[in-house]
């Protein structure tokens, strides 16, 4: 019994005997498998899950790097000799002072570097203003063919020319010529270094050849693009007949270090030239140049020709194609002296029939003015090919963007030699009057970088050698953040051209996908808080060192918005430019046959004036005006000093300028008169009727306004930031000084509303003719002055200012003096 107990617990009674067949034991077998099969499925699902939720997580991060599904409009192809024989060459490094490139992503290089060996000698290569150079820039340059380029250094003149001539299957020949000349002719003879180069770019080859004197002759070399080709130098003219040579032949670890390479190059030399005394003349010349071990990094070949002679003088390099068979004559002398003819009378016959300056009453050095600004803008065409670097709520670092390539004006040569996306709008109402096909290359370039979702980066820093020439904090572009859309613009005035024509229907077929996306990306990442309000994303969120945290997102960035940002903003030039997004996006799907009746909708809306006026109108300020929590009573004040404890000692923190908010914010209108609140009347939103438009006409001609002898100032001289700084490094920029591009929609607008039948008809046209004389007379007098158009004019004075030469936007001059709007 005490066995039977141990067995059963003790308690367990016996089950009495039953005439029914006792029933199987439990399949205990099967209960562990299906618990198996749970914890598998389970697990499973668990899996699932982490595996869901790691491809969302992925697939938000790739999605700002995935580029539109749609074809591209221009073909990779489309930039090759083969396609493009015509734009294949080009002046296409608008940061160096002299140099060529072809239209592909790892192309063959050249440029020009000089050196003055007289007193303290100073290497000019990318376009710096600290060189203090009195002028540089393009008298003449088609776009195309040939450039005519005047540099003024310190005591002499440099003038570089080009010219292209067509034929073989890579692009054709071309040559430069370069020609220095004293500014005094009875000074002693100066000596000067003419340093020309050739680079690989990380692909192809060079191989340098040698004369019977041991002096480079000419360069051989292979590309992909290029096959093979010849670089000859010719025996310069000049100089006294004294000429000394010096060559490297070396490896670059990429193009932004070339300038480097050549000073860790140099070494006091002396030369037999005669100086005069027939003493011996020292100068500084190519010796060697040993680079550094970068195992695995891509290198290019580099090979150098430099010529030291007196002034004046005249040399050449030529370039020739070894599939250039049927050759006449070499591009030299006489026959490049004649090819440059040529084109010149050819640009000044077509300067002449596109713009008739000279029916306008201006006279010839203005139309030579009016003629190197263009020249500038065309001449500051780049071709760059990278990646950008980019960030999103999604990547918590920045990562790269699909490498591409991109074909565009710049704003300036020297501070901002790269592509920005709302400049480029303005950029192509000239170089669309000019050349169409130009703009419309452009236009096609810029909308093929538009990803998936519509958005494009703003600032395009492609490859090593622009990244080269940004501060780090201006590199990363948040895919959030949006810019005018000001291709608009310049796709509103290419559609109304006679000449748009096939060329312009294939764009639009190709283009139109990417355009509605585009235009669906700002009405769902830019919305307001009410319909049909916009509000710019990316605003600065430090409310502490800026006095009023800047938008460069709009295109304005110090412009006044509300002191302290926030979800209840609505930005009145935002919806403006969304309007003329929906008036243009109609008239292409009229074109094209498409069903445009949601842009015609959207169009009606946000130019319903009495809307508008709902949304915008500040009845206190008598102007259209942003709206968010703001308040006036904000200032910037030292703050005290204070004591910042490390790990081994304490010291004092400089006391820094600070915001100090003296009135809490509320939600209300944004009182700044200015740029913002012309918007309405900029983008002709405003009924010819409005009474509103004649409260702006009165504002714009109010010298204590908006009104200067020189043109409008960005903010009116009774705003409380009028000429206020930001921070305690950042000067005024949007607050007071004249901006020609936003001139040049003032006085378009004027040219409308004078020519529309109304009430305010003739006040307008009256304005219209005093800006005008006002703005070209006073950018006309500014060039002659100092050699330059200018990023901005100064509203008291009418002096440039900011970063010159500023030939993007400022370069509109030449619309305003042919009255072309």
């Amino acid at each position: 019994m005490t066995q039977e107990r141990r067995r059963h617990g003790g308690s367990e009674q016996r089950s009495p005997p039953s005439s029914r067949r006792p029933a199987p034991p439990a399949p205990r077998r099967n209960i562990v498998s299906n618990s198996v099969v749970l914890v598998v499925i389970s697990s499973c699902l668990v899996g699932l899950s982490a595996f869901w939720f790691s491809y969302v997580k992925w697939s938000q991060a790739m999605r700002p790097l995935t580029l539109h599904p749609s074809p591209r409009i221009l073909p990779p192809s489309s930039s090759s000799p083969a396609v493009s024989p015509s734009l294949f060459w080009g002046s296409y490094r608008p940061q160096v002072y002299f140099g060529m490139k072809t239209r592909s992503p790892r192309s063959v290089v050249t440029g020009l570097m000089w050196i003055s060996q007289s007193g303290t000698p100073s290497l000019r290569h990318t376009c710096e203003q600290s060189d203090g150079l009195a002028r540089y820039g393009w008298l003449m340059h088609d776009g195309v063919n040939f450039g005519v380029q005047e540099i003024k250094d310190k005591g002499y003149t440099l003038h570089t020319e080009f010219v292209k001539r067509p034929g073989g299957q890579h692009g054709g020949d071309w040559s430069w010529r370069i020609s220095g000349s004293p500014e005094d002719p009875s000074s002693p003879g100066r000596l000067v270094s003419l340093l020309f180069y050739v680079a690989t770019d990380g692909q192809g080859s060079l191989t340098p050849h040698m004369d019977g004197r041991g002096h480079l002759s000419h360069v051989t070399g292979t590309s992909e693009e290029l096959g093979g080709f010849t670089l000859r130098f010719p025996k310069p003219e000049g100089g006294d007949g004294n000429i000394s040579y010096n060559h490297l032949v070396t490896v670059c670890h990429g193009l932004h270090h070339i300038t480097d390479v050549v000073r860790s190059s140099m070494s006091n030399r002396f030369t037999h030239l005669s100086s005069g005394s027939g003493n011996k003349q020292r100068y500084f010349g190519l010796d060697t140049y040993r680079p550094p071990p970068q195992p695995g990094s891509d290198h290019s070949q580099l090979v150098i020709h430099q010529v030291t002679m007196y002034l004046p003088f005249q040399i050449e390099m030529l370039f020739e194609s070894d599939s250039f068979l049927q050759r006449p004559v070499s591009l030299s002398g006489r026959a490049l002296t004649t090819e440059l003819e040529k084109h010149r009378r050819n640009m000044a016959e077509h300067f002449q029939k596109t713009f008739q300056l000279e029916e306008k009453g201006f006279i010839p050095e203005q139309v030579a003015f009016s003629q190197a600004a263009l020249s500038n803008m065309l001449g500051g065409m780049g071709y760059f090919y990278g990646s950008s670097l980019i960030q999103s709520q999604h990547n918590p670092e920045p990562v790269a963007y699909p490498p591409s390539p991109l074909y565009t004006a710049v704003p300036s040569r020297s501070f901002f030699p790269r592509g920005f996306l709302w400049d480029e709008g303005f950029h192509l109402l000239l170089i669309a009057r000019w050349n169409p096909t130009l703009a419309w290359q452009s236009l096609s370039h810029w909308l093929d970088l538009m990803n998936a979702d519509g958005w494009i980066p703003r600032e395009q820093i492609l490859g090593p050698e622009s990244r080269s020439k940004v501060p780090a904090e201006f590199v990363i572009q948040w895919d959030e953040n949006a810019n005018p859309p000001t291709l608009f613009l310049a796709l509103r005035q290419l559609l109304e051209s006679k000449d748009a024509g096939v060329e312009g229907l294939r764009f639009l077929r190709l283009a139109f996908p990417r355009l509605q996306t585009w235009y669906n990306w700002f009405n769902e990442t830019q919305n307001g808080p009410l319909p049909y309000t916009y509000r710019w994303r990316g605003r600065d969120k430090d409310t502490v060192r800026f006095l009023n945290p800047k938008t460069l997102t709009s295109g304005l960035d110090d412009y006044p918005r509300a002191s302290h940002p926030s979800d209840d903003e609505r930005h009145v030039d935002l919806r403006c430019w969304m309007a003329l997004a929906s008036e243009v996006m109609a008239d292409i799907c009229k074109l094209l046959g498409e069903d445009g009746s949601r842009y015609k909708e959207s169009q009606m809306a946000l130019s319903d004036n009495s809307l508008l006026d709902q949304l915008h109108w500040a009845e206190k300020l008598g102007a259209y005006a942003d709206y968010g929590n703001h308040t006036q009573r904000v200032v910037l004040e030292r703050e005290r000093p204070r004591a910042v404890t490390g790990q081994n000692s304490q010291t004092v923190s400089p006391p820094g300028l600070i915001r100090v908010v003296r009135k809490p914010p509320k939600l209300q209108f944004v009182r700044a008169l200015g740029y913002v609140s012309l918007f309405p009347f900029l983008l002709q939103i405003l009924s010819p009727n409005s009474p509103r438009l004649g409260h702006l006409l009165e504002d714009l001609r109010d010298a204590d306004k908006l009104w200067t002898p020189y043109g409008i100032r960005s903010l009116s001289k009774s705003s409380s930031l009028y000429m206020q700084r930001n921070t305690e490094h950042d000067l005024p920029y949007w607050r007071g000084p004249i901006w020609i591009n936003m001139n040049y929609l003032v006085l378009r607008a004027l040219h409308k509303y004078g020519q529309i039948e109304g009430p305010h008809q003739n006040r307008a046209a009256s304005l219209y003719r005093e800006l005008r004389v006002n703005l070209v007379a006073n950018l006309y007098r500014q060039y002659k002055e100092t050699g330059y158009l200018w990023e901005q004019y100064n509203d008291q004075t009418g002096r440039g200012q900011g970063c010159f030469p500023f030939t993007g936007w400022s370069s509109l001059v030449v619309l305003v003096m042919a009255e072309e709007y």
